[in-house]
């Protein structure tokens, strides 16, 4: 079975078990500061796995987008050589959301296994590890799917602390988390290693395929395991690794889909053999680097930029050293438009944009590898140990562009080692700036207030209203409020815009007999809208009913800005090209800021041409066409989806300028 068939071959048996395909989200996670990239399948539901977020369904099945190079969790160095290591990958994943949970799970994952309808793999391969404590775990496995006791592995806390475990999956340090259950497959004696939770583990023999992780509890900052609101499931299956053993190799880079890459990648470099481990570089990073920029990426100095510049540069290099002497990686583009295309349509369409940024990046770096290149020899030559400089390695990236892990590529091909102390030195005030500007730690659980029921959004048609009261919070703890008292209102129902998607959130008055509240700014907390202000005359209280009015003329000022972001959007991408996607936004009354992604500076002429674009549309004065229909229809109609905002199955769409431009 080929990659792609596998691909399809489990998503078609979660859809037949009830579950709804999922599309990947983008590698870029949305609204997830605890995140570089996208790395595994369940990020985009984590809101629904705390009970934050609802949707139309309760089982889902995707294969998702991975990326792990940068951050916590990167697998940059080790990638080229060794079997399974890699920058990009895809997870297939099902999940169920309160809906089923252990028995269901096991079952759903052993049948897609072993039933001859699907993979047909024989049960006797197959090895279970279930946490220490999970008996119920283990009976499903030992009792109902038959699997024998010794092949059912019992993992203890077996990383130093309580719940440390392999087998006891955590998000981070606070958040879902809970008891898993992984399946490995036994390629048989003639490959050296032992079974999970032997001294020998670490070999080759067993290899994890499935893990199933139980979503029970959601952890706090001081370490207390509170219960999720519903039991959920959470899987996790590398398509790379599931491929191998179904294709009878030991290394991922022996599947079809990498060797048709190492085939492309061999012709472009004159020949040289598929197994050279700089080629399985080259084969590697080209995924990554095209998926990172057909999601906005682009290369920089700074946070998801400078990792994907690494990347390339690493590629790069290791082109230079099987040969190249020109330009080469961004011409295997075409190849994995060609093997992937299908699966994922925005590599078809953002082809030129990735081969136009890799060229560029290439061409850039050309300039300076060489004499780097030259400079590392010449200290190589004069080392008198077997340590590089930290002057050095500073120098290579400060003056030539090297990262540090390239570097540290070319020291381990020699045997060599790094100063990383020196290196750290002179880079201090660097990663001062770097640190301050990629802040992706957070604690899940201090995102906010967690508030019962939801608030009725009536402000896109309706600028007051006659509302009751649902909560009063005075230094985040429920209670009545008096007059002088900052504090938060929830209602039943709202006109009060909650700030989302860049535009602040409105601000008016709550008033009543006796009563007036002064409204500063408007947030949202799951499905609440919480109204921040000041108590200034009478008292607040559950129950109370207010008049509730916005500031009318700021929120026709701020609804002007906004309009004036999306005509913005739509002219930047007939300048400079279909790649242009919305990053980031400020919208409030006064002024708007628009982020967006683009691989070089905006030329004057180019600024003159967008600033017109954007001047005439708003001269023909067009009337703002309201559609409300489901998202498949939505984008079938052309709209596009903004960085930032979470969409629901139903949508609102908004038509506007004489193109009719929607979003």
């Amino acid at each position: 079975m080929k990659t792609a068939e596998l691909r399809q071959a489990f998503l078609e048996y979660f859809r037949q078990q009830g579950h709804t395909i999922v599309p990947s989200s983008s590698l870029v996670p949305a609204d997830d500061p605890t995140l570089l990239f996208t790395n595994a399948g369940m990020n985009q539901f984590k809101d629904l796995f705390l009970g934050r977020e609802k949707r139309d369904y309760t089982r889902a099945t995707t294969t998702q987008k991975c990326v792990r190079a940068g951050g916590k969790h990167n697998d940059l160095e080790n990638v080229g050589y060794t079997a399974r290591h890699h920058t990009f990958f895809e997870m297939l994943g099902n999940f169920s959301f309160g809906d089923y949970f252990k028995r269901e799970a096991i079952n759903f994952a052993w049948t897609f296994l072993t039933d001859e309808k699907w993979l047909n793999l024989p049960t006797e391969k197959l090895w279970i590890t279930v946490y220490a404590e999970d008996d119920e775990a283990f009976d499903i496995w030992n009792h109902e799917i038959g699997v024998p006791a010794e092949r059912i592995v019992r993992i203890g806390d077996n990383k130093g602390a309580r719940y440390a475990s392999d087998n006891f999956w955590q998000m981070g340090d606070t958040g879902p988390c809970g008891p898993c259950t992984e399946i490995f497959y036994d390629h048989g004696p003639d490959v050296a290693g032992g079974p999970p939770g032997s001294p020998e583990e670490d070999g080759d023999r067993y290899i994890e395929i499935w893990n199933v992780v139980f979503m029970q509890y959601n952890r706090t900052a001081d370490g207390e395991m509170l219960n999720l609101p519903k039991p959920s499931v959470d899987t996790g299956m590398g398509l790379e690794r599931i491929t191998a053993v179904l294709q009878g190799v030991h290394s991922n880079y022996e599947i079809d889909l990498f060797q048709d890459l190492l085939k492309a990648a061999s012709e472009l470099l004159g020949g040289v053999p598929t197994t050279e481990a700089s080629l399985r570089v080259v084969a590697d990073h080209i995924r990554a680097c095209a998926f990172l920029i057909s999601d906005g990426v682009m290369p920089s100095n700074e946070g998801r930029g400078f990792v994907l510049r690494r990347i390339i540069r690493r590629a790069a290099r290791h082109g230079n050293k099987l040969g190249a002497t020109q330009p080469f990686f961004y011409k295997l583009t075409g190849a994995l438009v060609e093997l992937m295309g299908e699966a994922f349509p925005q590599l078809v369409s953002s082809r030129k944009q990735i081969e136009k940024v890799l060229l560029q990046e290439e061409e850039q770096f050309a300039k300076t590898l060489d004499k780097g290149l030259r400079l590392l020899e010449q200290d190589i030559a004069e080392l008198k140990g077997k340590e590089i400089p930290g002057e050095t390695v500073f120098t290579l990236y400060d003056t030539y562009g090297f990262p540090v892990d390239l570097t540290n590529d070319i020291a381990r091909e020699r045997g060599l080692t790094l100063d990383y102390v020196g290196y750290e030195k002179a880079m201090e005030a660097q990663r001062e700036r770097a640190r301050a500007a990629s802040k992706f730690g957070i604690d899940y659980n201090a995102a906010g207030i967690t508030i019962e029921g939801e608030t009725e959004f009536t402000g896109y048609d309706h600028i007051d209203g006659h509302e009751r009261i649902r909560t009063v919070l005075v230094g985040g703890e429920e209670r009545n409020a008096e007059a002088g008292d900052e504090c938060v209102v929830v209602l039943e129902r709202t006109p009060f815009y909650a700030e989302s998607g860049g535009q602040v959130g409105d601000t008016g008055l709550l008033t009543w007999s006796g009563g007036r509240f002064q409204v500063t700014d408007t947030q949202k907390e799951g499905d609440n809208h919480l109204h921040v202000g000041t108590l200034i005359e009478g008292e607040l209280f559950p129950g109370l009913e207010v008049d509730a009015r916005i500031d009318h003329a700021r929120r026709e000022r701020i609804k002007r800005n906004h309009s004036a972001t999306h005509l913005l959007h739509a002219a930047l991408r007939k300048v400079l090209g279909e790649h242009v996607s919305q990053k980031g936004s400020l919208v409030d009354p006064d002024k708007l800021r628009f982020d967006f992604s683009h691989f070089e500076a905006v030329t004057a002429d180019e600024l003159q041409e967008i600033e017109r674009q954007v001047n005439e549309q708003i001269l023909q004065n067009t009337p703002v066409d309201i559609d409300i229909t489901d998202m498949e229809t939505a984008q079938t109609k052309g709209a596009m989806a903004l960085f930032g905002e979470k969409y629901g199955d139903v949508v609102r769409v908004l038509s506007m300028g004489e193109d009719r431009y929607s979003v």
